[in-house]
């Protein structure tokens, strides 16, 4: 994930195409090729860190003997981070993947102390010569757990465990909200912010407090299971993010909204191996395959599953998009508008986000 202030995307306000490339700097290497991957929260059994090690595990299947792989979990973002990836460089690893956004600082000052060895920053923006980023559209896939949201709760209001009121965590929740009003115009979505993003037992804490609140489904943006776990225990539904959670929350997990890294780590790897990887920015969704949303409970009845996997295949398709306005305008929870009617967000807008949009509850912290 990606501590990060939201003034620094919002200043940033790029815009990550799908492929932007800069000329190839590299030449096929000796195999094998030794790929290292750096985690910010210990590796459990579902969240962030376990989709990225999913993925590992993927392209060591992907690769073979081509590659060697080695992972460094718990590791903190900032003064750790940078020593961690040094050691990773000194060791001799010629591609190596960090993905959170605190390390995008770290990865481009030792990128520079080792130009021969190729970065991924995941969810950064600075690119260099041996620095690329990616990101994926997560909230592609909030909008279509808000429609199975809407669809599923009864009381007709949600809560969501927040970590920091970051652009990518803001467009999560508002895309959500705008899918459960989708089809229940009079929902509402309450949200309590942690400032954290793996903390178990806050997050229990966060998740039992929203459902004393009369929230019958919660989702969340934080990295352990904890949420899901209160949803089970109160007999509630939650939407499981990052991974598939069904095998702590069997009952509570509505839908999950999966992130899918293995075919862009392969892609990229590869790409070393052959000789031709390039700095470069991605920003993929459920078109190219980064997000997907599916994995249903058994209470989600048929009739919802189909009407999210066919609204999943509008997005892909380009036919909807969740941050576009029909007739109406969208506006925030103080009713500015925010995305003029029959007019949708342009990508910097969306990567500089700084608002709740209407059936939010409570503001942003630190706005007056």
């Amino acid at each position: 994930m990606y501590k990060n202030l939201a003034a620094a995307l919002a200043a940033a306000c790029v815009c990550l195409p799908l492929v932007a490339q800069v000329p190839a700097t590299s030449t096929a290497v000796t195999e094998p090729l030794k790929v290292g991957f750096v985690y910010v929260a210990p590796l459990t059994e579902a969240g962030w860190v376990r989709q990225h090690e999913n993925a590992r595990l993927a392209l060591e299947k992907n690769l073979g003997a081509r590659v060697k792989t080695t992972y460094v979990e718990n590791v903190a973002e900032g003064a750790d981070a940078e020593r961690v990836i040094r050691d990773l460089a000194q060791q001799g690893h010629q591609l190596i993947f960090t993905p959170s956004f605190g390390y995008m600082e770290p990865t481009l000052k030792v990128a520079r102390e080792f130009p021969a060895v190729k970065f991924e920053s995941i969810t950064g923006y600075k690119t260099a010569v041996n620095v690329a980023v990616a990101n994926a559209r997560y909230y592609e896939g909030r909008y279509l757990a808000g429609i199975a949201a809407g669809r599923m709760s009864q009381s007709g209001v949600a809560g969501y465990v927040a970590g920091f009121p970051i652009p990518e965590v803001l467009q999560g929740i508002n895309a959500f909200t705008l899918g459960m009003r989708a089809v229940q115009p009079q929902a509402e979505v309450k949200v309590i912010w942690l400032n954290a993003w793996f903390d178990p037992p806050r997050e229990r804490d966060a998740a039992m407090t929203l459902l004393n609140q009369n929230a019958d489904v919660l989702a969340f943006h934080t990295g352990s299971t904890a949420v899901m776990r209160a949803a089970q225990e109160r007999g509630k539904l939650a939407i499981a993010y990052h991974s598939d959670m069904r095998q702590v929350a069997p009952d509570a997990q509505l839908l999950a909204v999966t992130h899918q890294w293995a075919g862009y780590y392969t892609q990229r790897a590869r790409a070393v191996l052959q000789g031709d990887w390039s700095s470069g920015q991605v920003w993929g969704g459920i078109q190219e395959g980064m997000v997907r949303v599916g994995d249903f409970g058994p209470k989600v009845p048929q009739a919802v599953q189909k009407e999210v996997l066919a609204r999943q295949q509008d997005v892909a398709a380009g036919r909807l998009k969740p941050f576009a306005a029909g007739d109406q305008p969208v506006r925030d929870n103080t009713g500015r508008v925010v995305i003029a009617a029959r007019s949708a967000l342009s990508d910097a807008q969306i990567l500089g986000m700084n608002f709740l949009v209407q059936g939010v509850q409570g503001r942003l912290p630190g706005s007056q």
